[in-house]
């Protein structure tokens, strides 16, 4: 696609190169494009070479497919050395290289949220989750802000956040002895390394010249400050955002980055993106008329030359299970008169919680569906406790497998035995491992401290030994009986039926490797570099499958589908009640306008009249955000003055009936393929 294919603003944002730029890019304008253009612009017109480049986005999918886009334009050779990456990725790449400047080996080991959490419970002492889950989750924020454990503590005036802040202190000096980082760390150490190392920040803004950044508006105090010291003075960046479009703010999210910018760069250009290339002219009004209610940033109208498309529908259901059966109706009904695909079309909600009732029908109907964000099997808790086991068995390089499978379950090792291993690897750049059997360590345990860690050792080393010469599932069951590992998971978990969940799919993990091993003829080393691949590879999309997707409206930015169903779309739900007694309507308001503006050619809105909550029934309101659309551009089904809703048992006979047409459609198309 060349320069003249795009409209004037695309262009100008693509063409504008001397100093600061905020492109405010709507729902549907075309940013990916511009991003990916201006990249390829910055190359070949303006003379930069692309390992001054980096473009930085929020998701290893986003980061993925825009380099998969820069690729198309481009050949590889004149890509060479871009960096396309996540905030974190980017960070990750900056301590590789620097973290001796802060006394970190450059093989550090990085946590993720559940061994952070398993720390976290551990300082506590408690293994209640919620609670764990809202300490981990304010020293998560307090890191976004840049607030370190003692101004925290200084700034805590209740005892909810003396606590939090005194576990923060505590927490991050046993990742410290553990040389290890937490997710927030990749973003805050490299700012604080930039702010006091002032020659390791011109080394890395000699090496990143020009700067992209994707989701500007997602962007958190840490995020937007490793932004603004990379920029430095000469502010060569583009930020692509859309303000109408911040829904994280509870986890960090700063829309006052947008309003920084102005401040802290004023030569700062503003390029609005408009156009929007995705949705019918009464789709956008609708989103239109609904954030208009919010106080603006930036003023912006999405427009289309889409057509102005069908009225937008919101039916009122009579309680959650109406509400499913009357979606999937609707839907089957759709497809079969518009000849489309289940792939077409998305139901959209506030809250996982609300996705069960959905599944059901759809399961009973036999119509396929794809959960977005489900979680894999190889991320589960327990199955990533038993892997560490076996990425250690595999290398015993890997540090974060060697906490893990030490600490899970707990072998007897304290946490000032660790603290001094921690020293001596960061000091000899040797792993943990390794550094237990090194003799600077050991004078300085005591044999009864020591005595754990060596047993720990022998027993890895030992299993290392038997790992290519017995089958793989009879040594991990083994392994596992050893361990006590049953046993630990009916101590830790809250209930039995929990603990016998997680035993259930550790069996299952075993009977994976019994089986593959025979399968493959592989021992379990290979078994588990096997694993590694499939773990990496997960989340790559193999070709579109034909089926309704579902997802939380959170995970469904960015996203887009010929129809959709946005429901739940009631006072409690959307907006939630939390967030209305918080004062964080503006935010539930930008929610519904990322609902609004994933539908290309219809849009479909429902509530319920009642609604069981936690057992009992309650009576609940049309959420305002319906309120707020234009009554020209919406059709009301079963309340009274719209138009009719079938019922129930109507309903159930249709949704058969319709299912049986489609059934014996399939079925003809089979005898005439075959």
């Amino acid at each position: 696609m060349s320069l003249l294919q795009l409209n004037p603003p695309q262009r100008d944002a693509i063409k504008y190169v001397d100093g600061p730029l905020l492109v405010l890019a709507g729902a549907g304008s075309g940013k990916t494009r511009v991003i990916t253009q201006k990249i390829c612009h910055l190359i070949r017109e303006c003379g930069y070479d692309a390992r001054h480049i980096a473009a930085i986005t929020f998701t290893n999918k986003a980061a993925r497919e825009m380099l998969e886009r820069v690729g198309k334009l481009m050949e590889s050779r004149e890509l060479k050395g871009i960096t396309v990456s996540t905030f974190h990725s980017l960070g990750m790449h900056i301590l590789r290289q620097e973290a001796p400047h802060l006394g970190y080996k450059t093989q550090f080991s990085i946590l993720d949220s559940y061994d952070a959490a398993k720390i976290i419970s551990d300082i506590l002492k408690s293994t209640h989750k919620d609670e764990v889950r809202k300490v981990q989750s304010r020293i998560s924020l307090w890191k976004n802000e840049l607030l370190d454990a003692d101004a925290a503590l200084l700034a805590a005036d209740n005892e909810f956040d003396r606590i939090c802040a005194t576990t923060y202190s505590a927490y991050q000096a046993t990742l410290m002895a553990y040389q290890a980082m937490d997710f927030d760390d990749l973003i805050r150490l490299p700012v604080g390394l930039f702010q006091t190392h002032p020659e390791v920040l011109i080394k890395w803004q000699g090496r990143l010249r020009y700067l992209l950044i994707d989701e500007y508006q997602d962007t958190n105090t840490c995020q937007y400050l490793l932004v603004k010291l990379l920029a430095g003075v000469r502010g060569l960046f583009t930020a692509v955002g859309d303000d109408d479009q911040s829904i994280y703010a509870w986890r960090g999210a700063n829309m006052e980055n947008l309003r920084l910018l102005q401040h802290d760069f004023p030569a700062l250009k503003i390029v609005k993106l408009e156009q929007n290339y995705r949705s019918t002219a009464r789709i956008l009004r609708a989103a239109n008329s609904v954030i208009s209610n919010n106080p603006k940033l930036f003023e912006k109208q999405l427009w289309s030359e889409l057509g102005l498309g069908e009225p937008i529908h919101a039916v009122m259901c009579k309680d959650e299970d109406h509400e499913a059966e009357i979606v999937v109706q609707r839907l089957l009904a759709h497809k079969f008169e518009y000849r489309t695909e289940f792939k077409d079309y998305a139901i959209l909600y506030r809250g996982n919680y609300q996705s069960r009732v959905f599944e059901t029908v759809l399961r009973n109907q036999r119509i396929p569906y794809q959960m977005a964000g489900g979680q894999s099997f190889f991320d589960k808790p327990e199955i990533k406790d038993v892997l560490a086991y076996l990425r250690l068995i595999a290398n015993p390089d890997d540090d974060p497998a060697f906490i893990r499978a030490l600490t899970t379950p707990k072998r007897g090792v304290g946490a000032t035995t660790l603290e001094k291993l921690g020293a001596s690897a960061a000091l000899f750049d040797k792993s943990l491992f390794a550094s237990a059997s090194e003799p600077g360590f050991r004078v300085q345990v005591q044999d009864a401290q020591l005595k754990p860690l060596e047993d720990f050792c022998r027993f890895i080393t030992s299993l290392q030994y038997r790992a290519t010469r017995e089958p793989a599932g009879e040594l991990v069951m083994d392994m596992l009986k050893v361990i006590g590992f049953e046993a630990w998971l009916y101590d830790s978990e809250d209930s039995t039926k929990a603990a016998e969940s997680k035993w259930k799919n550790v069996f299952e993990l075993v009977a994976w490797l019994q089986r593959k091993g025979e399968a493959d003829s592989k021992n379990l080393i290979e078994l588990t570099q096997t694993i590694a691949l499939i773990t990496m590879l997960e989340g790559r999309d193999e070709g579109e499958v034909d089926a309704v997707h579902m997802s939380t409206l959170h995970a469904s930015k960015g996203l887009e589908y010929p129809h959709v169903f946005l429901v739940g779309c009631e006072e409690g739900i959307l907006p939630h009640s939390e967030s209305v007694d918080n004062g964080m309507v503006e935010e539930e308001r930008r929610l519904m306008y990322v609902g609004i503006t994933r539908a290309q050619r219809s849009l479909t809105l429902t509530y319920c009249v009642k609604r069981r909550r936690a057992g009992e029934w309650l009576f609940v309101e049309p959420s305002r955000f319906i309120g707020e659309i234009s009554g020209d551009d919406l059709r009301h089904f079963g309340k009274k003055g719209g138009e009719p809703i079938v019922s129930k048992t109507e309903g159930k006979s249709r949704l058969a009936n319709l299912s049986a047409m489609l059934g014996s459609k399939v079925q003809k198309t089979d005898d005439k393929d075959s």
